[in-house]
């Protein structure tokens, strides 16, 4: 319950400041493209159970059944000038706080990952499942997009081992100097996907 308590405030709260930038954002990529401003896409939650995560859209509308599909390549021509430039700094994901005051998302936890993934899991790897997905996780302060897939689930599993108020605070200040230090917490490498796990 307090941790819910302090999803709910907290995402109020950054929903609250990110208001003017991400409107901001939202009328950039409405005038250097056309379709929707934010793009939805299933992922699994806790326990498997699906969602639709939020995010602004930072690709050509459709891109998914363009091309590649939801495999994106470094410098995929499918991704906006202001796409990418969303991309670069995290921006994109600021729509997961509407996840978060669902309840479907927590501020931190293993990043949502898409169902298909999901069925290729191991036993092991299935305990990934057993909290709710978050906006940032202990695989997004230690290499994020850069790490193998093994790898980062491995990260995800050592924090749902380990979570602790202090594990979660070093998570939050290493998020933040990392996106105000410009470099984002995901890169969108070869072989990536558009939610950018």
């Amino acid at each position: 319950m307090i941790r819910r308590g302090f999803d709910i405030v907290a995402s109020s709260l950054a929903l609250a400041f990110a208001s003017p930038l991400l409107a901001l954002a939202m009328l950039a990529i409405r005038l250097e493209s056309r379709g929707p401003v934010l793009y939805t896409q299933r992922r699994a939650g806790r326990d498997g159970r699906p969602f639709d995560v939020l995010k602004l859209r930072t690709m050509v509308d459709g891109a998914e059944h363009i091309g590649a599909g939801l495999a994106i390549d470094a410098d995929d021509p499918r991704v906006t000038r202001v796409g990418a430039l969303l991309r670069r700094t995290s921006l994109d994901e600021l729509p997961n706080l509407v996840n978060v005051l669902r309840g479907e998302m927590s501020l931190i936890g293993p990043r949502p990952t898409l169902p298909v993934q999901v069925e290729q899991y191991t036993e092991r790897q299935r305990g990934r499942l057993a909290i709710k997905p978050g906006i940032t996780g202990w695989a997004q302060v230690n290499g994020r997009a850069s790490l193998p897939w093994a790898e980062r689930i491995e990260l995800d599993l050592y924090y749902i081992e380990h979570r602790s108020l202090a594990l979660d605070l070093q998570i939050l200040w290493r998020t933040l100097a990392m996106v105000l230090g410009g470099s984002g917490l995901y890169k969108g490498p070869a072989g990536g996907w558009e939610g950018k796990l």
